[in-house]
């Protein structure tokens, strides 16, 4: 009897483990790896209430979310918000995603333009491995007051500026100083040789810079306290961060650069061995909906690529947007292509001398 229980037990336990591996026994969980903001607590309650799904938020980044995935062959999460630009390389690399099925996914809901883009960046071998989600741009935030001269990325190495500016050590910097120079690093995404030559200037401009340079930032809390308190005139930083101080401080302004703001999308990609793709789905259909995507855009502070959410958008947002965005602002936005292999190493020697320099 002893042995006949024991042996019960243990295809009991079996068959438990089973159970826990299959998809089914995972379906009613969401486990979301994303940027902060995106998933907000009212919009995942609704999504719940709606679908009986729970969602498990990580937080993270470009980086670490192509860390995490890598190190586990894809696995971990059902769904990532890796930006347009950083799906093709590390896919082909490292195959950390599956391709969509784009007969589950409502493309109704979406910006066509915005939608094709995405789709034509994250393609390969002919399947689509993303679709957009959230979008904004990198440019400068400055104090009207204190550095009234600043219109683009290169004016922060200006006189006047010593110890008063400030930017992340990260490639968005290379890229923004490489056009407010007068070059078009995507152009030259395809020659190698071209691209470390042009990221050579770029990284001699900067190290002139330093003197102008008060402290690089990680995590904007810091930045915005510099901001704030006038230890900073400007800086290189997403829109949402301008947009935040003016409506606390009127002088503060985001200012698309005269060389073009750098525009970029955050998408929905499915990791290789995520066990919850009917979920996922559920996830992107349900967020791409007008009125659930100016939620989350009121708690991110970007726009989405929902058809139609923008005209739910209303308040101090939309003002802001429409006085940092005028048309020609608009339409000059450099959008951030997929990076192909080799860039990244290029721009790394590169910001890793830019630190060396600094430390």
């Amino acid at each position: 009897m002893k042995k006949r229980n024991i042996r019960l037990a243990l295809a009991g336990a079996v068959a438990a483990l089973c159970m826990g591996a299959g998809t089914g026994a995972n379906a009613q969980t969401l486990r979301l790896i994303t940027w902060a903001d995106y998933a907000p607590k009212e919009v995942i309650e609704q999504f719940t209430k709606e679908t009986g799904i729970a969602v498990e938020v990580t937080l993270s980044n470009n980086e670490e979310i192509i860390s995490k995935l890598r190190a586990t062959q894809g696995a971990g999460f059902d769904l990532a918000q890796p930006s347009q630009d950083r799906i093709l390389g590390p896919q082909q690399d490292f195959n950390i995603y599956k391709p969509l099925d784009m007969s589950k996914i409502k493309t109704e809901q979406f910006i066509a333009s915005m939608l094709d883009a995405t789709q034509k960046n994250t393609t390969v071998a002919g399947k689509v491995y993303a679709v957009p989600h959230i979008w904004g741009t990198d440019g400068l935030i400055v104090n009207s007051k204190l550095a009234p001269n600043v219109n683009d990325y290169a004016d922060l190495c200006g006189p006047g500026l010593e110890n008063k500016v400030s930017f992340r050590v990260r490639r968005p910097l290379l890229i923004a100083f490489a056009f407010s120079m007068g070059m078009d690093p995507f152009a030259s995404y395809g020659d190698k040789q071209a691209y470390a030559a042009m990221m050579d200037k770029v990284g001699a401009k900067l190290a002139s810079c330093k003197k102008n340079v008060k402290f690089f930032w990680e995590g904007k809390d810091p930045l915005l306290a510099g901001l704030r308190s006038g230890e900073l005139a400007a800086a290189i930083a997403w829109d949402t961060s301008g947009w935040k101080l003016n409506a606390e401080m009127p002088d503060i302004k985001f200012i698309a650069p005269k060389s073009g703001a750098l525009g970029w999308i955050d998408t929905f990609a499915i990791p290789a061995r995520g066990r919850a793709d009917d979920a996922a789905y559920a996830w992107i259909n349900f967020n791409m909906r007008r009125e659930i995507a100016a939620k989350v855009a009121a708690s991110a502070g970007n726009f989405t690529a929902s058809r139609g959410a923008d005209g739910l958008t209303k308040g101090k947002l939309k003002q802001q947007f429409l006085e940092s965005f005028p048309q020609k602002a608009m339409d000059n936005i450099k959008w951030y292509p997929a990076v192909p292999a080799g860039i990244e190493d290029i721009e790394g020697k590169v910001l890793d001398r830019l630190k060396a320099a600094s430390s």
